[in-house]
C-alpha cells in the first residue's frame, strides 16, 4: 500500500511540472478537444464497462489524432443513475472505473504526450446518496438543511408549483422526514444544489482546488445554466403540446439562464485562476449569439469556452442557415473563441441527424471542414472521426438509459450514441474481452473501427488527422481572420483565413446534394492570388487550379492555399 501510495505522489509530481513547463494560458482558444465516455472507451480488466485503465491504454492512439485534451464524463463514484451525472462523492473515483492511482497514472501519461485532462464537473446537482443529501434531509434544523432547494408544498398535498423535470413529470419530490418536497431539474435521484447558499459555493470550489492540484487543465461543467432557479416558485408559462413522459409543456424561464449564474461563473474563474492555464467550457444550450456572448462575462470573466451548440445542432444542411451562425460567431461574440461541437453523448451522431444515405461519407467530411476550418475551438465525441453512427435499442427491455425505458418509444434514450468504441474488428470490436458488454457494439464494427480506417490512407479517419494537422502547422488556419466571400450563394459556403501578411487558405463547403460550379473574386477581401494549391478535398480529384473556375461534387468540400 505504502509503494502504490509514494508513487502515485510521483505521477502527481511529474504531472504538475510537465503542465508547468509547457504552460500556455491560452491553449484552449485553438485546442482541439477530444470527449470520452468512459464507460464505452476501452475496458481494460474485461468486465464489459470501460474505465479509467482502458483510456491510458489508448492515449496513443489519441496523440497520434492529434488532440490537444480530453474531456472525460463522469468518474466519480456514483450509484449510476445517470450513468455518473449523479455523484454521491466528488473527490474519488467510483471502483467500476478504477483507483486514485489509475487516475494519477492517467494524468501522468497523458501529460507526457502532451494531453490535457479536462474532467467534467457537475455543479447543479448531487446524487440523493451524497452524504451532503442525507444530511439535509434527515431534519429540517441539521446543518445542511439549506444545502438543496426545499419547499413546503401546496395545502392540498401537491408539489409547490407546476415545474416539469427534464427527464418527466414533476421537477418536486416529497420526503417524509422534513415534510417537504426537494426539487430535481432532472432524476428524482439528482437533488438541486442550493447556490444561494454560500457554504455550498465554498464546498464546490474547494472540489475544483483538489482536481486542478492533481493537474487537472479545467472543467466541463454540466448543466450550468440552471444553477439557480426562480426564488418566488413562480409557475412556468404553458408551451403547446406534450413532452415524451405525457407531461404538458412549460416553458423555462424560471428555472434556466437566471441572472444569478453570472455571479457564480465569475467566481469558478476567480478559483480557476489560481492555477494558471486553466479552462472552464460550459454545457450550454442557448439559441442566440447574445445569450452566449453573456457566458463570456463583460469582462471575459466567466467561462472562456460556452459551447456554441447552434451551428453543430442545426439539424439541417443549410448554407444559408450554416454561414449565419459562422458569422454570428465572428461578429457578435466581440471575438471571444467560439467552441463548435457536432457531436456528444447526450444527441444522436451527426450522420444519423445529417446524413441522407447516400452521401454519408461526403457530408460527414463536409462537417468535419465545417469544425475545424473556422476560427474556432473544436470539440469531437468518440467516434466521430471514425463515422460512428447512433443504434438505438430495438426493445424497451435493451434500453440502458432511464429516459429511454420511461418515455420508449417515444424517447428511445441516449444508449444509441454512447456505444463502445470500436477499434478493431475483433470479438467486441477490441473494446473489452468480456462476454458481456454493458452496450452491444455496433454492428458495422467490422469495417468502422480504428485498425481498419488506420490502414486506409482515404478513411474519415485520416481525413480527420490531416485537418487536425492543418490546423497545428498551417499558420493562416492557425491565426488567420475569418473572411466570409460568396455570401450570396445559396448552396456553397465560402471563407477564406487570412494572415496579416496577406497570405490566405480558401475553404469552399458544397451543402447540396448536386455539382456546384463556384466562381470567385478575393480582390475585395485584399486577396490578390488567383491560383489554389489543395492542402484537402474531400475527394483526391477535386483539385482545381483556379479561384475563378472551382467545381465542387455533391457535398464536396476543398481546402488550399490561394497563391
Amino acid at each position: 500500500m505504502r509503494i502504490a501510495w509514494v508513487r502515485s505522489l510521483f505521477l502527481i509530481a511529474v504531472s504538475a511540472f510537465c503542465l508547468s513547463a509547457a504552460d500556455d494560458s491560452n491553449w484552449w482558444k485553438h485546442a482541439v478537444i477530444y470527449e470520452i465516455y468512459p464507460r464505452s472507451f476501452g475496458d481494460s480488466n474485461g468486465d464489459g464497462i470501460g474505465d479509467l485503465n482502458g483510456i491510458t491504454q489508448h492515449l496513443d492512439y489519441l496523440k497520434e489524432l492529434g488532440v490537444d485534451a480530453i474531456w472525460l464524463t463522469p468518474f466519480y463514484p456514483s450509484p449510476q443513475v445517470d450513468f455518473g451525472y449523479d455523484i454521491s462523492n466528488y473527490e474519488g473515483i467510483d471502483p467500476q472505473y478504477g483507483t486514485m492511482a489509475d487516475f494519477d497514472r492517467l494524468m501522468a501519461e497523458a501529460t507526457k504526450r502532451g494531453i490535457r485532462v479536462i474532467n467534467d464537473m457537475v455543479l447543479n446537482h448531487t446524487s440523493d446518496q451524497h452524504p451532503w443529501f442525507k444530511e439535509s434531509e434527515s431534519s429540517r434544523t441539521n446543518p445542511k438543511a439549506d444545502w438543496y432547494v426545499w419547499r413546503d408544498g401546496k395545502a392540498n398535498g401537491q408539489p409547490p408549483n407546476n415545474w416539469i423535470s427534464i427527464f418527466g413529470h414533476s421537477a418536486w419530490q416529497y420526503e417524509a422526514s422534513r415534510k417537504q418536497f426537494y426539487y430535481h431539474e432532472f432524476y428524482k435521484q439528482q437533488p438541486d444544489l442550493n447556490w444561494r447558499n454560500q457554504e455550498v459555493r465554498k464546498a464546490m470550489y474547494d472540489t475544483l482546488r483538489f482536481w486542478m492540484k492533481k493537474g487537472v487543465s479545467g472543467f466541463r461543467l454540466d448543466a450550468i445554466t440552471m444553477l439557480f432557479e426562480d426564488a418566488d416558485l413562480r409557475d412556468e408559462p404553458y408551451a403547446q403540446g406534450t413532452n415524451a413522459y405525457g407531461d404538458r409543456n412549460v416553458n423555462t424561464e424560471f428555472t434556466d439562464n437566471l441572472p444569478e449564474v453570472h455571479g457564480v461563473l465569475k467566481q469558478l474563474h476567480e478559483v480557476t485562476d489560481e492555477f494558471p492555464g486553466r479552462v472552464l467550457i460550459g454545457e450550454t444550450y442557448l439559441h442566440t449569439a447574445e445569450d452566449l456572448l453573456k457566458m463570456y462575462g463583460t469582462k471575459n470573466d466567466e467561462l472562456q469556452l460556452p459551447m456554441d451548440t447552434q451551428l453543430g445542432f442545426l439539424n439541417k444542411l443549410s448554407a444559408p442557415a450554416f454561414r449565419s451562425m459562422l458569422t454570428d460567431a465572428e461578429t457578435k461574440l466581440h471575438g471571444n473563441t467560439p467552441l463548435f461541437v457536432f457531436e456528444n453523448h447526450d444527441n444522436k451522431r451527426l450522420i444519423d441527424r445529417y446524413g441522407d444515405g447516400a452521401h454519408n461519407d461526403a457530408i460527414a467530411r463536409l462537417l468535419a471542414v465545417l469544425l475545424m476550418t473556422p476560427r474556432d475551438a473544436a470539440l469531437i465525441y468518440e467516434g466521430q472521426e471514425l463515422g460512428v453512427v447512433d443504434v438505438d435499442p430495438k426493445r424497451v427491455e435493451d434500453v440502458k438509459d432511464p429516459i429511454g425505458r420511461l418515455g420508449w418509444p417515444k424517447e428511445k434514450g441516449r444508449d444509441g450514441e454512447r456505444l463502445p468504441m470500436p477499434w478493431n474488428s475483433d470479438t467486441d470490436a477490441g473494446f473489452s474481452t468480456a462476454k458481456t458488454t454493458w452496450l452491444p457494439v455496433s454492428p458495422d464494427y467490422k469495417t468502422v473501427n480504428v485498425a481498419a480506417e488506420d490502414r486506409n490512407p482515404h478513411s474519415l479517419l485520416a481525413f480527420y488527422k490531416t485537418l487536425i494537422r492543418l490546423r497545428k502547422e498551417d499558420e493562416q488556419l492557425r491565426d488567420g481572420e475569418f473572411i466570409g466571400v460568396d455570401v450570396d450563394n445559396p448552396n456553397v459556403i465560402s471563407f477564406l483565413r487570412k494572415t496579416s501578411d496577406g497570405k490566405a487558405v480558401l475553404v469552399s463547403l458544397n451543402f447540396s446534394a448536386a455539382t456546384q460550379e463556384v466562381k470567385l473574386d478575393l480582390k475585395s477581401a485584399g486577396v490578390s492570388g488567383t491560383h489554389l494549391k489543395k492542402l484537402l478535398a474531400s475527394s483526391d480529384d477535386l483539385n482545381p487550379s483556379e479561384v475563378s473556375h472551382m467545381s465542387l461534387p455533391p457535398y464536396g468540400s476543398y481546402v488550399g492555399h490561394v497563391q
